[in-house]
Protein backbone atom coordinates (compact mmCIF):
# COMPACT_ATOMS: atom_id res chain seq x y z
CA UNK A 1 0.00 0.00 0.00
CA UNK A 2 1.54 3.43 -0.98
CA UNK A 3 0.98 6.87 0.51
CA UNK A 4 -2.04 8.62 -0.95
CA UNK A 5 -1.91 10.67 -3.94
CA UNK A 6 -2.04 14.07 -3.49
CA UNK A 7 -4.71 14.10 -6.71
CA UNK A 8 -6.85 11.12 -5.39
CA UNK A 9 -9.95 11.20 -4.34
CA UNK A 10 -9.18 10.68 -0.41
CA UNK A 11 -6.83 13.50 -0.38
CA UNK A 12 -9.24 15.83 -1.41
CA UNK A 13 -12.08 14.47 1.33
CA UNK A 14 -8.70 14.71 3.87
CA UNK A 15 -8.91 18.84 3.02
CA UNK A 16 -12.23 18.94 4.17
CA UNK A 17 -10.97 18.20 7.95
CA UNK A 18 -8.74 20.16 10.21
CA UNK A 19 -8.28 16.94 12.08
CA UNK A 20 -7.00 13.79 11.54
CA UNK A 21 -3.85 12.91 12.49
CA UNK A 22 -3.38 10.83 15.25
CA UNK A 23 -7.25 10.70 15.82
CA UNK A 24 -8.25 6.71 15.08
CA UNK A 25 -12.01 7.18 17.16
CA UNK A 26 -14.05 8.08 14.28
CA UNK A 27 -15.99 4.84 15.32
CA UNK A 28 -16.54 6.67 18.79
CA UNK A 29 -17.15 10.30 17.69
CA UNK A 30 -16.64 11.35 13.77
CA UNK A 31 -14.75 14.95 13.21
CA UNK A 32 -16.33 17.76 11.79
CA UNK A 33 -15.30 18.76 8.04
CA UNK A 34 -14.34 22.47 7.77
CA UNK A 35 -17.74 23.15 5.87
CA UNK A 36 -19.54 22.07 9.34
CA UNK A 37 -17.82 23.18 11.89
CA UNK A 38 -18.21 27.06 10.11
CA UNK A 39 -22.08 26.48 9.78
CA UNK A 40 -22.43 25.87 13.51
CA UNK A 41 -20.01 28.83 14.13
CA UNK A 42 -21.81 30.95 11.76
CA UNK A 43 -25.08 30.12 13.24
CA UNK A 44 -24.09 30.41 16.86
CA UNK A 45 -22.85 33.71 16.14
CA UNK A 46 -25.80 34.92 14.75
CA UNK A 47 -28.33 33.89 17.29
CA UNK A 48 -26.36 35.09 19.92
CA UNK A 49 -26.97 38.87 17.93
CA UNK A 50 -30.93 38.27 17.90
CA UNK A 51 -30.73 36.42 14.29
CA UNK A 52 -32.44 33.21 14.36
CA UNK A 53 -33.13 31.70 11.21
CA UNK A 54 -36.11 28.74 11.67
CA UNK A 55 -36.20 28.46 8.13
CA UNK A 56 -32.98 27.68 7.66
CA UNK A 57 -33.29 25.24 10.02
CA UNK A 58 -36.02 23.47 8.63
CA UNK A 59 -34.82 23.61 5.00
CA UNK A 60 -31.18 22.31 6.66
CA UNK A 61 -33.10 19.12 8.44
CA UNK A 62 -34.96 18.32 5.06
CA UNK A 63 -31.75 18.45 2.88
CA UNK A 64 -30.07 16.70 5.90
CA UNK A 65 -32.99 13.78 5.25
CA UNK A 66 -32.83 13.65 1.28
CA UNK A 67 -28.92 13.37 1.63
CA UNK A 68 -29.42 10.41 3.77
CA UNK A 69 -32.04 8.99 1.22
CA UNK A 70 -29.24 9.46 -1.24
CA UNK A 71 -26.61 7.37 0.86
CA UNK A 72 -28.47 4.74 1.50
CA UNK A 73 -30.78 4.29 -1.72
CA UNK A 74 -34.29 5.13 -0.88
CA UNK A 75 -36.51 8.06 -1.74
CA UNK A 76 -36.84 10.67 1.29
CA UNK A 77 -40.36 9.93 1.41
CA UNK A 78 -38.84 6.60 3.29
CA UNK A 79 -36.69 8.08 5.69
CA UNK A 80 -37.49 9.50 8.99
CA UNK A 81 -35.40 11.86 11.03
CA UNK A 82 -35.06 12.14 15.12
CA UNK A 83 -32.11 12.41 17.47
CA UNK A 84 -31.11 9.10 18.87
CA UNK A 85 -31.18 5.54 17.46
CA UNK A 86 -33.28 4.15 20.76
CA UNK A 87 -36.29 5.87 20.36
CA UNK A 88 -36.69 4.45 16.53
CA UNK A 89 -35.67 0.63 17.82
CA UNK A 90 -38.68 1.43 20.68
CA UNK A 91 -41.15 2.14 17.60
CA UNK A 92 -39.69 -0.86 15.82
CA UNK A 93 -40.20 -2.68 19.24
CA UNK A 94 -44.26 -1.43 19.46
CA UNK A 95 -44.55 -2.73 15.75
CA UNK A 96 -44.16 -6.36 17.01
CA UNK A 97 -46.77 -8.81 18.19
CA UNK A 98 -46.81 -9.52 22.01
CA UNK A 99 -44.23 -11.81 23.51
CA UNK A 100 -42.70 -11.92 19.69
CA UNK A 101 -39.30 -13.35 19.50
CA UNK A 102 -36.46 -10.60 18.64
CA UNK A 103 -32.92 -12.02 17.68
CA UNK A 104 -29.88 -10.42 18.60
CA UNK A 105 -26.28 -10.70 18.49
CA UNK A 106 -24.68 -11.13 21.62
CA UNK A 107 -23.07 -8.15 23.01
CA UNK A 108 -24.84 -5.58 20.38
CA UNK A 109 -24.83 -1.96 21.28
CA UNK A 110 -27.54 -1.41 23.81
CA UNK A 111 -29.16 1.27 22.45
CA UNK A 112 -30.12 -1.00 19.78
CA UNK A 113 -31.42 -3.81 22.18
CA UNK A 114 -32.75 -2.60 25.32
CA UNK A 115 -35.63 -1.03 23.74
CA UNK A 116 -36.74 -4.65 22.65
CA UNK A 117 -36.13 -6.02 25.90
CA UNK A 118 -37.84 -3.14 28.44
CA UNK A 119 -40.51 -3.20 25.85
CA UNK A 120 -44.01 -3.60 27.33
CA UNK A 121 -45.00 -6.04 24.58
CA UNK A 122 -43.58 -8.33 26.70
CA UNK A 123 -40.89 -9.62 23.78
CA UNK A 124 -38.64 -12.48 24.02
CA UNK A 125 -35.03 -11.08 23.44
CA UNK A 126 -32.64 -13.85 22.22
CA UNK A 127 -28.84 -13.27 21.81
CA UNK A 128 -26.71 -15.83 19.96
CA UNK A 129 -22.94 -15.13 18.95
CA UNK A 130 -23.01 -12.87 16.16
CA UNK A 131 -21.32 -15.21 13.29
CA UNK A 132 -24.60 -17.83 14.23
CA UNK A 133 -27.29 -15.03 13.99
CA UNK A 134 -28.41 -16.25 10.07
CA UNK A 135 -28.56 -19.76 11.23
CA UNK A 136 -30.19 -19.15 14.37
CA UNK A 137 -33.59 -17.39 13.14
CA UNK A 138 -36.45 -19.99 13.13
CA UNK A 139 -40.26 -20.00 12.73
CA UNK A 140 -40.77 -18.09 16.28
CA UNK A 141 -38.84 -15.11 15.21
CA UNK A 142 -40.40 -11.97 14.70
CA UNK A 143 -37.44 -9.60 14.29
CA UNK A 144 -33.83 -10.07 13.79
CA UNK A 145 -32.07 -6.63 15.27
CA UNK A 146 -28.52 -6.15 14.61
CA UNK A 147 -25.85 -3.66 14.19
CA UNK A 148 -24.27 -4.33 10.61
CA UNK A 149 -20.68 -3.70 12.24
CA UNK A 150 -20.22 -4.41 15.87
CA UNK A 151 -19.25 -1.43 18.14
CA UNK A 152 -16.89 -3.30 20.80
CA UNK A 153 -15.36 -5.64 17.73
CA UNK A 154 -15.63 -4.04 14.73
CA UNK A 155 -16.74 -7.36 13.37
CA UNK A 156 -18.99 -7.03 10.02
CA UNK A 157 -22.51 -8.96 9.85
CA UNK A 158 -22.98 -11.31 6.36
CA UNK A 159 -25.94 -9.40 5.39
CA UNK A 160 -27.05 -11.23 2.72
CA UNK A 161 -26.68 -14.30 4.94
CA UNK A 162 -29.00 -12.65 7.74
CA UNK A 163 -31.56 -11.34 5.73
CA UNK A 164 -31.97 -14.22 3.33
CA UNK A 165 -32.59 -16.18 6.50
CA UNK A 166 -35.55 -13.67 7.45
CA UNK A 167 -37.11 -13.96 4.42
CA UNK A 168 -36.95 -17.66 4.58
CA UNK A 169 -38.51 -17.52 7.80
CA UNK A 170 -40.94 -14.39 7.41
CA UNK A 171 -38.91 -12.39 9.89
CA UNK A 172 -38.89 -8.59 9.36
CA UNK A 173 -35.17 -6.91 9.84
CA UNK A 174 -33.39 -4.43 11.65
CA UNK A 175 -30.09 -2.61 10.96
CA UNK A 176 -28.41 -0.54 13.23
CA UNK A 177 -25.61 1.12 10.62
CA UNK A 178 -24.16 3.73 12.72
CA UNK A 179 -20.74 2.33 12.73
CA UNK A 180 -20.59 1.24 8.87
CA UNK A 181 -22.18 4.71 7.02
CA UNK A 182 -19.87 6.61 5.92
CA UNK A 183 -16.89 4.10 5.01
CA UNK A 184 -19.11 0.61 4.42
CA UNK A 185 -21.93 1.01 1.18
CA UNK A 186 -25.29 0.35 2.64
CA UNK A 187 -28.43 -0.03 0.92
CA UNK A 188 -31.37 0.36 2.71
CA UNK A 189 -33.19 -1.82 0.63
CA UNK A 190 -31.55 -4.84 2.17
CA UNK A 191 -33.62 -4.37 5.57
CA UNK A 192 -36.70 -3.48 6.74
CA UNK A 193 -35.70 -0.73 8.89
CA UNK A 194 -32.00 0.98 8.66
CA UNK A 195 -31.38 3.27 11.61
CA UNK A 196 -28.06 5.50 11.35
CA UNK A 197 -26.80 7.75 14.33
CA UNK A 198 -24.70 9.91 11.97
CA UNK A 199 -22.21 11.64 14.21
CA UNK A 200 -20.12 8.61 13.77
CA UNK A 201 -19.04 7.58 10.14
CA UNK A 202 -20.61 9.99 8.69
CA UNK A 203 -19.36 13.24 10.93
CA UNK A 204 -22.48 14.85 11.67
CA UNK A 205 -22.94 16.57 15.01
CA UNK A 206 -24.47 14.53 17.41
CA UNK A 207 -28.16 14.67 17.72
CA UNK A 208 -29.03 13.73 13.92
CA UNK A 209 -30.45 10.13 13.33
CA UNK A 210 -32.32 8.34 10.60
CA UNK A 211 -34.65 5.90 10.16
CA UNK A 212 -35.12 4.68 6.48
CA UNK A 213 -37.96 2.02 6.80
CA UNK A 214 -39.51 -0.41 3.66
CA UNK A 215 -43.44 1.38 2.73
CA UNK A 216 -44.80 -2.09 4.02
CA UNK A 217 -43.20 -1.67 7.52
CA UNK A 218 -43.67 2.31 7.73
CA UNK A 219 -47.63 1.04 7.40
CA UNK A 220 -47.26 -1.04 10.50
CA UNK A 221 -45.05 1.22 12.94
CA UNK A 222 -46.89 3.23 15.58
CA UNK A 223 -46.15 6.99 15.72
CA UNK A 224 -45.70 7.10 19.65
CA UNK A 225 -43.55 10.45 19.45
CA UNK A 226 -45.70 12.02 17.04
CA UNK A 227 -45.51 15.80 17.38
CA UNK A 228 -45.90 19.18 15.23
CA UNK A 229 -42.84 17.45 13.18
CA UNK A 230 -44.77 14.76 12.29
CA UNK A 231 -47.70 16.63 10.65
CA UNK A 232 -48.69 15.95 6.96
CA UNK A 233 -47.93 19.78 7.39
CA UNK A 234 -45.62 20.60 10.31
CA UNK A 235 -46.39 24.38 10.15
CA UNK A 236 -49.91 23.76 10.60
CA UNK A 237 -49.87 21.03 13.20
CA UNK A 238 -48.71 23.02 15.87
CA UNK A 239 -52.21 23.59 18.04
CA UNK A 240 -54.83 20.71 18.74
CA UNK A 241 -55.26 17.33 18.45
CA UNK A 242 -57.58 16.68 15.76
CA UNK A 243 -54.65 16.75 13.22
CA UNK A 244 -53.56 14.15 10.20
CA UNK A 245 -50.20 12.91 10.49
CA UNK A 246 -48.02 12.26 7.02
CA UNK A 247 -48.59 9.51 5.19
CA UNK A 248 -45.36 8.15 4.26
CA UNK A 249 -42.30 7.82 6.48
CA UNK A 250 -42.34 11.28 7.74
CA UNK A 251 -45.36 10.20 10.25
CA UNK A 252 -42.74 8.68 12.43
CA UNK A 253 -40.45 12.01 12.76
CA UNK A 254 -39.64 13.40 16.21
CA UNK A 255 -39.18 17.00 16.00
CA UNK A 256 -35.28 17.50 15.02
CA UNK A 257 -32.64 19.45 16.83
CA UNK A 258 -32.41 22.46 14.62
CA UNK A 259 -28.81 23.22 15.16
CA UNK A 260 -27.38 19.88 14.88
CA UNK A 261 -29.20 19.61 11.71
CA UNK A 262 -27.51 22.76 10.37
CA UNK A 263 -24.60 20.65 10.57
CA UNK A 264 -25.46 17.97 9.59
CA UNK A 265 -26.28 18.53 6.25
CA UNK A 266 -22.54 19.87 5.15
CA UNK A 267 -21.18 16.48 6.56
CA UNK A 268 -23.89 14.44 4.74
CA UNK A 269 -23.14 16.18 1.16
CA UNK A 270 -20.11 15.65 1.90
CA UNK A 271 -20.21 11.97 2.08
CA UNK A 272 -23.18 12.01 -0.75
CA UNK A 273 -20.92 13.40 -3.02
CA UNK A 274 -17.65 11.42 -2.59
CA UNK A 275 -16.76 8.13 -3.95
CA UNK A 276 -18.11 5.28 -1.73
CA UNK A 277 -15.83 2.46 -3.40
CA UNK A 278 -12.80 4.95 -2.34
CA UNK A 279 -13.46 5.29 0.75
CA UNK A 280 -14.25 1.78 1.58
CA UNK A 281 -11.09 0.72 -0.45
CA UNK A 282 -8.95 3.32 2.09
CA UNK A 283 -10.46 3.46 5.56
CA UNK A 284 -10.31 -0.97 4.88
CA UNK A 285 -6.73 -1.03 3.35
CA UNK A 286 -5.17 1.02 6.44
CA UNK A 287 -6.82 -0.93 8.50
CA UNK A 288 -5.87 -4.31 7.37
CA UNK A 289 -2.33 -2.54 7.19
CA UNK A 290 -2.05 -2.02 11.01
CA UNK A 291 -3.41 -5.97 11.50
CA UNK A 292 -0.12 -6.80 9.56
CA UNK A 293 1.92 -5.19 11.22
CA UNK A 294 0.05 -5.88 14.93
CA UNK A 295 0.49 -9.78 13.61
CA UNK A 296 -4.07 -9.81 13.97
CA UNK A 297 -6.04 -11.86 12.16
CA UNK A 298 -7.66 -10.47 9.05
CA UNK A 299 -11.77 -10.59 9.77
CA UNK A 300 -13.93 -12.71 7.43
CA UNK A 301 -15.47 -9.27 6.49
CA UNK A 302 -13.16 -6.39 5.72
CA UNK A 303 -13.60 -3.97 8.38
CA UNK A 304 -12.49 -0.32 8.61
CA UNK A 305 -12.22 -0.90 12.97
CA UNK A 306 -9.33 -2.97 14.10
CA UNK A 307 -9.88 -4.42 17.84
CA UNK A 308 -7.81 -6.53 20.36
CA UNK A 309 -7.89 -7.49 23.70
CA UNK A 310 -6.29 -5.05 26.25
CA UNK A 311 -7.84 -6.51 29.60
CA UNK A 312 -5.97 -3.85 31.74
CA UNK A 313 -5.67 -0.88 29.31
CA UNK A 314 -2.02 -0.84 29.01
CA UNK A 315 -2.66 -0.85 25.41
CA UNK A 316 -4.89 2.49 24.92
CA UNK A 317 -2.58 4.04 27.98
CA UNK A 318 -0.10 3.52 25.19
CA UNK A 319 -1.65 5.18 22.17
CA UNK A 320 -2.66 8.02 24.51
CA UNK A 321 1.21 8.96 25.60
CA UNK A 322 1.77 8.69 22.25
CA UNK A 323 -0.85 11.43 21.46
CA UNK A 324 -3.08 9.02 19.42
CA UNK A 325 -7.08 9.54 20.15
CA UNK A 326 -8.20 5.89 20.45
CA UNK A 327 -10.72 4.09 22.07
CA UNK A 328 -11.75 1.11 24.77
CA UNK A 329 -14.41 -0.92 24.32
CA UNK A 330 -15.40 -4.17 26.68
CA UNK A 331 -11.75 -4.94 27.59
CA UNK A 332 -10.60 -4.24 24.05
CA UNK A 333 -8.70 -1.32 22.24
CA UNK A 334 -10.12 -0.45 19.79
CA UNK A 335 -8.79 2.03 16.28
CA UNK A 336 -11.18 3.43 13.44
CA UNK A 337 -9.37 4.50 10.20
CA UNK A 338 -11.40 7.21 8.28
CA UNK A 339 -10.71 9.42 5.25
CA UNK A 340 -8.83 12.00 7.32
CA UNK A 341 -6.26 8.94 8.36
CA UNK A 342 -3.41 7.61 6.27
CA UNK A 343 0.12 5.50 7.05
CA UNK A 344 1.56 8.04 9.45
CA UNK A 345 -1.16 6.86 11.77
CA UNK A 346 -0.47 3.67 11.22
CA UNK A 347 2.91 3.21 11.76
CA UNK A 348 2.28 5.90 14.50
CA UNK A 349 -0.11 3.61 16.29
CA UNK A 350 1.96 0.47 15.96
CA UNK A 351 4.80 2.04 17.12
CA UNK A 352 2.89 3.12 20.45
CA UNK A 353 1.14 -0.46 21.01
CA UNK A 354 4.21 -2.90 20.20
CA UNK A 355 5.56 -0.76 23.14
Amino acid sequence: MSPLSLTSPIAALRDEFLGGPGYLAACTVGLPPRATRDALIADAESAAAGRVDVPTYTAAAERSRALFAQLVGVDASRVAIGSQTSPFAALIAAALPDGAEVLVPEGDFSSLLLPFVHSTRRLRVRAVPLPELADAVGEDTALVAFSLVQSATGDVADLPAITAAARRHGARTLCDGAQAIGWLPVAADAVDALVCHAYKWLCAPRGVAFLAVSEEFAREIPPLFAGWYAGADPWTSCYGHDLPLATDATRLDISPAWQAFLGAEQSLALFAGADPGAIHAHDTGLARRCRELLALPEPAIASAIVSAPDPDGDGLARLVRAGITASGRAGRVRLGFHVFNDLEDVELAVRALRG
